[in-house]
């Protein structure tokens, strides 16, 4: 039988093991954008895909630990480049999402 105690260490551990709500935000953008992989990435469609990343995990959140998320998450993105693709920039968003 676990203690409160063990239970409270096990919480602690899945909450610890869950990607950050920064990396969750990115993940979700790096979804959105492969809906059209092909096309060339665009900053206008990179916001727009953020906007929808941000929405879906932190669009519920009190205020100042969304704002936190979308800081942590818009620093972390790379530059867009002038030949990217949508599916590119998503597979670097993916490879950021598991340092933020």
């Amino acid at each position: 039988m676990s203690t409160p105690l063990g239970q409270a260490d096990e919480a602690l551990r899945q909450i610890q093991a869950q990607p950050s709500y920064a990396a969750q935000i990115l993940l979700t953008t790096a979804a959105v954008l492969r809906i059209q992989p092909s096309r060339p990435l665009h900053p206008r469609v990179l916001d727009i895909a953020l906007g929808f990343g941000a929405d879906a995990i932190v669009g519920n959140l009190p205020m100042p630990v969304a704002m936190d998320a979308m800081d942590k998450a818009r620093a972390a993105l790379p530059p867009v480049g002038d030949t990217v693709t949508n599916g590119e920039y998503a597979l670097r968003l993916v490879s950021i999402a598991k340092t933020v």
